[in-house]
């Protein structure tokens, strides 16, 4: 089971991956503005009760943690450490968020952080080589417990055999969505899992994307089947010892 908890809403667009964000794109449908960071009202989810004393999410639940902004966005400076504590009081949860901005995780860490709380997964986006070569060394190093790799969405060809090994758990590629979605090679996803096998890491192609090229032709392919469609590849790969 999972839950959604979005503690902020909105960002700033960082690097080339966040050109066509989908938080952005949702807003402007909705006459709203992404770039107008805010705190949230469920910002307290984690540790709130049902009427019988049981939490909200219940113990066990995977938690999707601020999927509308970026969980170290500066302008959520102020927010940041209570949040960490609600991850903290509650360790019968997963909490996972994704970051473009691995580079600013040691000042935003709180005092009792350690080498990681066990109850969360912090990973890593790469859209591009020359975002790889720059996250991807911070990440390694960073004191995680659990770590993964999104190349999501791919924008081109990605050597990661650099730092590419087994502190990461998995890596997952994907493709743009949205009407102005860039193309996705799929020679690019495949050249992914190669270095994935060689490096002892668990890969999962995740979604087409709206443009897939193979062999030399572009696909359209719908929102609703990008997922399915890449399913289908059958090109998911899980390394001896590791998980997700």
């Amino acid at each position: 089971m999972s839950a959604n908890w979005n503690p902020w809403h909105g960002c700033r667009k960082l690097s080339a991956g966040c050109q066509n964000c989908y938080v952005y794109r949702i807003d402007a449908r909705h006459g709203g503005d992404a770039s107008l960071v805010r705190k949230t009202g469920d910002f307290d989810l984690p540790l709130r009760r049902k009427r019988d004393g049981s939490y909200k999410i219940p113990a066990g639940e995977v938690v999707w943690t601020c999927f509308s902004s970026d969980f170290l966005l500066d302008i959520a400076d102020a927010w940041r450490q209570e949040a960490w504590e609600m991850m903290r009081r509650r360790p019968d949860l997963c909490f996972i968020f994704l970051t473009k901005r691995i580079d600013r995780l040691e000042k935003a860490l709180p005092p009792d952080w350690g080498q990681g709380y066990e109850n969360v997964r912090i990973i890593c986006t790469v859209e591009n080589q020359a975002m790889a070569d720059y996250r991807l060394p911070i990440f390694r190093d960073a004191p995680i417990r659990h770590k993964g790799i999104a190349c999501e969405p791919l924008l081109g060809p990605l050597d990661l055999s650099a730092c590419l090994g087994p502190w990461a758990k998995l890596l997952a590629a994907g493709g743009e969505s949205g009407l102005e979605a860039r193309v996705c090679d799929y020679q690019w996803v495949l050249s992914l899992r190669e270095q994935c096998v060689a490096a002892g890491v668990s890969f999962q192609f995740r979604q087409t994307g709206a443009r897939l090229r193979k062999d030399g032709r572009i696909y359209q392919i719908p929102r609703r089947l990008q997922s399915s469609q890449a399913r289908k590849a059958r090109i998911d790969y899980q390394a001896p010892g590791q998980g997700e």
